[in-house]
């Protein structure tokens, strides 16, 4: 297999707005949940923690959505084709994201979390792909 090839099969620059789009979807879902745990003071207070709770989530959707096609052409036309894309590749984006942060960054990986991120990740980047191509 050809890597330069694979990769352009799996990038496609009319999808950069999914890219953006996504990135902000998962911070706003992790805030959201930081800030069922923690306080605004705490997070003004400590300035790296949120920073340091999107990392391992981040990082792992930059590598792993690309590979699974979330940016290619298809991602790009419609909403049927690019929110299916989305959850697909969040599926193995967050058990990389949820291995890195139990063995990387400060954090766990506990069953419940795992399942909260999985059907949350879903919903915030599914949901928003589906309002982007409403909107378009």
């Amino acid at each position: 297999m050809d890597a330069p090839s694979f990769l352009s099969d799996r990038l496609d620059r009319a999808a950069a707005p999914l890219l953006i789009g996504d990135l902000l979807a998962l911070m706003v879902m992790l805030t959201i949940g930081t800030l069922n745990h923690t306080s605004i003071g705490f997070l003004t207070a400590n300035p790296l923690y949120l920073p340091g709770v999107y990392a391992p989530f981040l990082i792992a959707w930059i590598l792993i959505a690309p590979l699974v096609g979330a940016y290619s052409a298809g991602a790009a036309e419609t909403a049927k084709s690019s929110v299916p894309l989305a959850v697909r590749s969040w599926i193995p984006a967050a058990v990389l994201a949820l291995a890195l942060r139990a063995l990387v960054f400060r954090g766990g990986a506990e069953v419940s979390f795992a399942v909260v991120m999985l059907v949350a990740g879903s919903v915030f980047l599914g949901g928003w792909r589906a309002l982007y191509f409403r909107v378009r």
